[in-house]
């Protein structure tokens, strides 16, 4: 079977490998103040983030098939490259463009669904890093029951006004917009009485509260709403309907939580720590045990790398649904990511539980870090519970789970 690209993606190839011959080492000046980021010392070009992104956007290496007028590249959908690129990327080292949720998921909800004013006022800043998104989901009692929510909003004098509260907010204390869901039809059915409004984070009455997680980072928010007063238009399809736009969304979160090339390079960095610990002074990597556990791992790395090629080959044939095939890519991912990451802590011993600003520390302490970042990954974008009971029972044909009466 040949599994080569063709000559027309061989030259595409060797173009982006010239590009990251040229930025190897690229560093960004502004690291600190990216959400999540880590410092990086290494020697070559030093740009800024949002520099990076209109770099990458230039040479057709990100938002690719996003028309110019939306600040994109304006070329082709050409998954096969974008896969190219990703693959050239992660071989080489050079960091791929920013993501995030303005990015991830706003931008193909705005192109999808958004009006031609929106597409103009928030893609391109979006685009550029230059406008941080945050997600007005979750409430206290709407978590996997979303469409209990009850953040309300009434539209007076053309201005929506927004009272309530959204909880476990990524990123609320480094963005200025949120696209957010509130209940403007209580009169409705719960899952059509909702609307999906975009809120500039500095408007008044607006006030977010970092709750601290056990990666000792702010990780996620309370944000409380008290009249908090929008214009009219900053809303995303029709009055009461932001549970279909909502859905949209979702479909791109899930797509945007793993990904198969980060995971390949993590497993490669996880082979040459071990070639460097010792215990009992033999390497890591020789101890059989430790060896057996990694190639185990290395191979559930390489078959989900497979199923990402897979379910790309499905989005190259129009028409077939692929809602089902990102689920399970989303739920084996993020398991496998956190996984892989405490296996890592595992074997390096009391090293591996090492954090902040320990001398010994390995790898900056990425390691234990990462792992309870991706335990919150298995929760976030529908847990892996929720994921397996919709896998089953709309992918599998399943009966659906039995609903406990009378409590």
């Amino acid at each position: 079977m040949d599994l080569e690209y063709g000559s027309q993606y061989e030259e595409y190839k060797k173009e982006v490998q010239i590009f990251c011959k040229k930025y190897h080492g690229v560093h960004f000046s502004d690291a600190a103040k990216t959400p999540m980021a880590t410092d990086n010392n290494s020697a070559g070009p030093v740009v800024t983030r949002s520099e990076w992104q209109k770099i990458l956007i230039e040479n057709g290496y990100f938002a690719r098939s996003i028309p110019k007028e939306y600040g994109g590249f304006g070329g082709d959908s050409d998954v096969i490259k974008n896969r190219i690129t990703a693959t050239e990327f992660s071989n080489a080292g050079i960091p791929a463009a920013m993501g995030g949720q303005g990015i991830d998921m706003l931008v193909p909800t705005l192109l999808e669904l958004g009006t031609e004013e929106q597409k103009n006022k928030y893609i391109k800043p979006t685009l550029h890093g230059e406008m941080i998104w945050c997600q007005g989901y979750s409430e206290p009692n709407a978590g996997s029951d979303l469409a209990s929510l009850q953040t309300k909003g009434e539209l007076i004098d053309d201005n929506w006004v927004i009272n309530g509260q959204k909880i476990w907010t990524s990123t609320a204390q480094f963005s200025q917009m949120m696209f957010c869901l509130v209940r403007t039809e209580p009169e409705a059915s719960k899952h059509a009485g909702i609307s999906y409004l975009l809120v500039p984070m500095d408007t008044p009455g607006l006030e977010i509260r970092p709750l601290v997680d056990m990666t000792l980072k702010a990780g996620f928010n309370e944000v409380f709403f008290t009249d908090v007063t929008i214009p009219g238009d900053n809303i995303v399809g029709s009055r009461g309907e932001g549970w279909a736009v909502a859905n949209s969304t979702l479909g791109h979160e899930r797509g945007s939580l793993t990904n198969p090339n980060a995971t390949v390079n993590r497993v490669n960095s996880l082979i040459n720590r071990m070639k460097e610990e010792t215990l009992d002074g033999q390497r890591l990597i020789d101890i059989p045990v430790y060896r057996d556990k990694v190639i185990t791992l290395q191979a559930k790395v390489m078959a989900f790398q497979s199923n990402s090629l897979r379910v790309l080959s499905s989005k190259l044939n129009k028409g077939q649904d692929t809602k089902i095939a990102g689920m399970i890519q989303k739920l084996v991912g993020t398991e496998l990511r956190h996984e892989l990451e405490g296996f890592a802590v595992d074997v390096m011993g009391e090293i591996g539980t090492l954090y902040e600003d320990s001398p010994n520390l390995r790898d900056k302490g990425s390691w234990q870090f990462l792992y309870m970042y991706y335990l919150g990954l298995i929760i976030g974008g529908g847990t892996s519970q929720i994921q397996k009971n919709i896998i089953s029972e709309r992918g599998l044909g399943m009966p659906r789970e039995p609903k406990v009466q009378g409590v």
